[in-house]
């Protein structure tokens, strides 16, 4: 970022095309069409948003000359503002909106929790009391009253489960909730003033002690106390340099062009001799066109982005002060503890617990969906080693915060360490790391052999998982407030396991239904503004991950409509080749980084942190227009309050209008307020009617409710640990869904076994847009399948989900058109659903060398030397936008060349049973099982699982198109051989086209080899017998016999 003093001032009349120099965007223009002007006395050049973000939470002065902001036309008074007569009613309403409407969204939380506590479900309850509200480290232990599902807080003593039943301690509240009280009560006084004091925007209370109902209720601080670093934006957007962008753009019109005009030559010269051919090619070639094209204009504008930890530590988290950061609620989710290890599990909760956060403002909830009581203990194990792990990572500063991967570095681990005792320290850690390993390796040894009564608890009873399929809801509290003290006494984070209820006959929606139970469960113990969630096997890499998140979250100017975070995944344990593509560096180093000059990435299952209130189905805040603030504003200058119905139903008109598409329905907070609001606050009919419309959008509980209403989380101190686990228990009930908008609108969206693009999609399609987000080292690094089977199985996965999005109503071609949805960012969404199709014609494509060379046709006439100039420059177009797309991304042509590879392989297996697969699964309703994706550790040398052999059916299409065209390949020269100096050019074509296919499926022929070099006899028996019979069909049609295709001797004579 430049400095603020380097530009010189500078006369009006040079400042045209003249960027912000705080974020970098264009400087913009007034309401009348001229140049906007920050300064009238430097001219110092600062857009729009900048210069409100500065006279707002600034220090309302130019950054070069230091000169007081005057108030421009259309901007929003502020302290200190001369107004005139004229504006007042507008000054009041302008600044005090905001502040009103969040107030009165606390109100009705307030309120509605207050009826349905004394009128509802929990009549036992007392009358609840919101002066005060529960911290976020105030987690509820479960008391001796029992509540079926649950589970007595274990003992950290026992490794086994404890009973159910077993006391659990009260927490009682943090020492700071009467000078928050007094904040709340002088920002009372403040707002009947219509004084605009400095906000933090997303920032929270102190501590979370007092949890802050709203950004109304935000902490105030003088201007004084930020200087003018703190006042700058936590990130900024950095553009590709045109040097490298512009001529990529132009290579992409250029190839544009040259695909057109060949495609008009295709499809005006067929092949007579061989149309049947011509027409599959032609039709191939149009459907990869229209491939080609949605997948490279959407990386039209790929952007960087840098952010600033220390402008965010300013803001936030100053030393000496309770931290403001926001809370983060954390979900590790898995299902098989025999496919997903129980030791990689607990390495990315260790690394969770460990990260460079305030710990009360980290809460991790383990889900697990498999009712396993190996990972239940698994993590009673991992609580009680964290308690030497964490205080250990936090003195020393040590990454990664995985024991597992941090040892397993080779690397000088005495680098930039100083502290004398690191080396005693850190052998005693790593000998406490082995133990740890061998209880885990015990535990699982135990569970290899379940006991025909089942497993059974210490105290001897049942343990409540033993049946998978019809088993209670179970939650546990390991680590938390008042017992969950590390080796040093400092808090730790809290670490939560669930387990969902499962009954037969319901539908339980697999990984996306667990983890909606977790942002139910999570809003009922916690309530975090913001979610991460993350797969078992993805640890944090990068201790300072959620700091980079919160510089986009907790932004004053972008956060509030950023819906998530994505972070891109990296993997470790895989070969230095990258023989089958699982890295995807393409994919997240080029396409993501494209989508995020747009609207954003799309969501990609894991490493993601989220807005609750964008998972919630609401839609983003409307941003203020300032092209025309005369007409509509002047109209509309009267009290917000006074004309809240009129202008209310007008939104709801234009909504329907905008909106044509009734399946997009877009949550305003507005909307849930206006019942009460309509007949006044003391009106319990309309209270009760906007609270029986909650509950149908989010199900019966009122805890969760109003929880929904809390931007910035919290939860009621009034609400008792027992009345807490009660709803806890209540909200991941079987039944609870029914007849609620959960995973239709709200939370993961059901539908596909790849929720996580469905639910990006709504999320852009309600208006949201999201950030990419590519720290140094990365956030987050996971396992991949490096094995060929279990990689082509998981693309099955990936494939399948896009067919059934595809084969939806959510299909992203026809859905959403009256939402706020991107073009670009549609042809992205469209791509990452209809890609699996495109297997179809690939597969014709790679058989057609074969065909060709045993049939001596070929799918191109004879060309003149003017047509073959197309042909080339097709070619050199699609070389020349692969090598400038690897210079502006960085991505190596290794990785590259990879990725084309893989496209193949993939292609002509896994997504070829992906579309057969999804439309049996539509048209037939015969389902397909979700199979959950070995994640193994590597316990048998290096990458030997790479050389292991798993038989799967997606073997079978590449190795017969191997085979095929290997004999295609020795058929042509045969023929060539034979038929003399003539027949050897049209040959190289045919040729060409072959080893194009042969060379792209290579990775494919290795790993069919292995490291003995040895193909099991399965696929030897199918791929011959089907290669045998297209040899025979194509011997029965035209047997394969000498031609002389010169000059016949006998009639011509010699020398004819």
């Amino acid at each position: 970022m430049e400095s603020e003093g380097a530009a010189a001032p500078k006369p009006l009349k040079h400042l045209g095309g003249q960027v912000c120099q705080i974020c970098g965007d264009n400087v913009g223009t007034t309401a009348d069409g001229e140049l906007f002007v920050a300064c009238d006395i430097c001219s110092f050049p600062v857009c729009r948003p900048c210069y409100e973000y500065e006279r707002k939470d600034g220090n309302q002065s130019c950054p070069q000359c230091k000169t007081k902001y005057k108030r421009h036309k259309g901007s929003p008074p502020i302290r200190g503002d001369d107004v005139e007569d004229g504006e007042n009613v507008d000054v009041a309403t302008d600044y005090n909106y905001s502040s009103v409407n969040q107030n009165n969204k606390q109100k009705i939380a307030e309120r509605m929790l207050s009826w349905r506590m004394n009128y509802g479900r929990g009549e036992d309850m007392g009358p609840p009391n919101y002066d005060k509200e529960l911290s976020h480290n105030h987690i509820p232990l479960l008391s001796h009253d029992q509540v079926s599902g649950e589970l007595s807080a274990a003992s950290p003593e026992h490794l086994s489960m404890a009973s159910p039943g077993g006391g659990g301690k009260r927490v009682h509240p943090l020492p700071y909730q009467s000078p928050w009280k007094e904040r709340v009560d002088g920002w009372k006084v403040k707002q009947e003033k219509n004084v605009v004091p400095m906000s933090t925007g997303h920032a929270t209370s102190e501590g979370r002690g007092a949890g802050d109902i709203d950004a109304s209720t935000d902490v105030l601080f003088d201007d004084s106390l930020l200087n003018d670093e703190a006042r700058q934006p936590l990130s900024r957007k950095v553009s590709i340099p045109s040097s490298r962008i512009n001529p990529y753009r132009m290579v992409i019109v250029l190839r544009l062009v040259i695909l057109c005009i060949f495609l008009h030559y295709r499809i005006t010269n067929p092949v007579p001799n061989a149309y049947a051919l011509w027409l599959i090619s032609v039709i191939c070639e149009i459907w990869f066109a229209i491939s080609w094209i949605l997948d490279q204009f959407p990386k039209w504008f790929p952007v960087n982005r840098e952010t600033y930890l220390d402008r965010l530590a300013l803001r936030y988290d100053r030393e000496g002060e309770p931290s403001q950061l926001a809370a983060v609620d954390i979900f590790v989710s898995t299902v098989d503890p025999l496919k997903e290890p129980p030791l990689v599990t607990a390495n990315t909760v260790l690394s969770i617990l460990a990260v460079d956060y305030p710990v009360d403002k980290v809460s991790c909830y383990v889900s697990d969906d498999g009712a396993s009581m190996l990972t239940f203990e698994a993590m009673s194990e991992t609580s009680e080693f964290a308690r030497k792990w964490v205080p250990f990572c936090k003195k020393y500063s040590i990454e990664p915060r995985a024991p597992e991967w941090y040892f397993a570095q080779k690397i000088d681990y005495l680098k930039d360490k100083v502290h004398p005792s690191f080396v005693k320290d850190r052998r005693a850690m790593k000998r406490e790391y082995e133990e740890f390993k061998v209880r885990i390796n015990g535990l699982v040894a135990k569970a290899q052999k379940i006991p025909e009564e089942g497993w059974v608890m210490q105290d001897g009873t049942p343990w409540p998982g033993n049946n998978t399929r019809d088993h209670p809801g179970m939650i546990q509290v390991f680590l938390g407030h008042s017992g969950g003290l590390d080796s040093d006494g400092n808090e730790l984070p809290r670490l939560v396991y669930v387990s969902r209820e499962k009954r037969p006959g319901f539908q339980h929606h697999k990984k996306a239904g667990a983890m909606n139970a977790l942002v139910r469960v999570s809003a009922v113990l916690t309530n975090g503004p913001y979610l991460l969630n993350l797969d078992c096997d993805h640890y944090i890499n990068n201790s300072k991950a959620l700091r980079e998140a919160m510089c986009f979250l907790m932004d004053p100017n972008l956060g509030k409509s950023v819906c998530y975070v994505q972070f891109p995944q990296r993997f470790d344990g895989i070969d230095k080749n990258d023989r089958y593509a699982n890295r995807n560096t393409v994919f997240f180093d080029i396409n993501l980084r494209g989508l995020d000059g747009i609207q954003g990435p799309v969501y990609v299952g894991t490493g993601c942190v989220f807005n609750r209130t964008a998972l919630y189905g609401y839609e983003p805040p409307h941003k203020l227009k300032h092209k025309k603030p005369g007409l509509f504003s002047s109209c509309c200058s009267g009290s917000r309050k006074k004309s809240s119905k009129s202008s209310k139903k007008g939104s709801d008109k234009k909504k329907s209008s905008k909106h044509v598409d009734p399946t997009v329905p877009i949550f305003n907070l507005e909307d849930i307020e206006e019942g009460v609001e309509g007949a006044g606050f003391d009106d319990e009919k309309s209270l009760l009617m906007s609270q029986m419309s909650l509950e149908k959008r989010f199900g019966q509980s009122a805890v969760f409710v109003a929880s929904t209403l809390m931007e910035n989380g919290g939860v009621p101190q009034s609400a008792t640990p027992e009345n807490l686990l009660k709803e806890a228990i209540h909200v991941i009930s079987c039944g609870y869904e029914d007849k609620t908008d959960w995973g239709s609108e709200i939370g993961w969206i059901y539908g596909s076994v790849t929720e996580d693009i469905l639910t990006g999609f709504k999320m852009h399609a309600r208006g949201w847009r999201s950030i990419y987000c590519m720290p140094n080292p990365p956030a987050f690094k996971g396992s991949a399948p490096i094995n060929l089977s279990d990689r082509l199985n998981q693309v099955l996965r990936w494939a399948l989900g896009s067919v059934e999005i595809l084969l939806s109503r959510h299909c992203p071609i026809w859905y959403g058109y009256g939402g706020r949805l991107k073009w670009l960012e549609r042809f992205a969404y469209i791509n990452t659903t209809i890609y699996p199709v495109t297997a179809v014609p690939l597969l014709a494509y790679c058989t057609l060398p074969a065909v060709c060379l045993l049939t001596g046709k070929f799918i191109i006439p004879q060309i003149s030397n003017f047509a073959s100039i197309w042909f080339i420059s097709l070619f050199l177009s699609i070389f020349a936008t692969g090598i400038l797309e690897m210079r502006w991304s960085g991505v190596g042509i290794d990785e590259w060349w990879r990725n084309e590879q893989f496209w193949v392989i993939g292609g002509v297996s896994a997504h070829l049973f992906a579309v057969f697969q999804g439309l049996l699964k539509v048209l037939a309703g015969i389902d397909t099982n979700f199979t959950v994706t070995s994640k193994a550790s590597d316990e048998e040398g290096d990458f030997a699982e790479l050389y292991m052999f798993k038989w799967t059916t997606l073997l079978i299409p590449p190795t017969t198109l191997l085979i095929i065209n290997l004999v295609g390949v020795v058929a042509g020269i045969s023929y060539a051989i034979n038929s003399g100096y003539q027949s050897w050019g049209p040959l190289f074509g045919k040729l060409f086209f072959a080893f194009w296919v042969i060379v792209h499926l290579y990775p494919f022929l290795k790993g069919l080899m292995g490291r003995q070099n040895r193909t099991p006899t399965i696929v030897v028996v199918w791929s011959i017998l089907l290669a045998s019979i297209f040899s025979l069909l194509w011997v029965r049609i035209d047997p394969f016999t000498t031609r002389v295709t010169g000059p016949d001797v006998q009639q011509c004579g010699i020398n004819c």
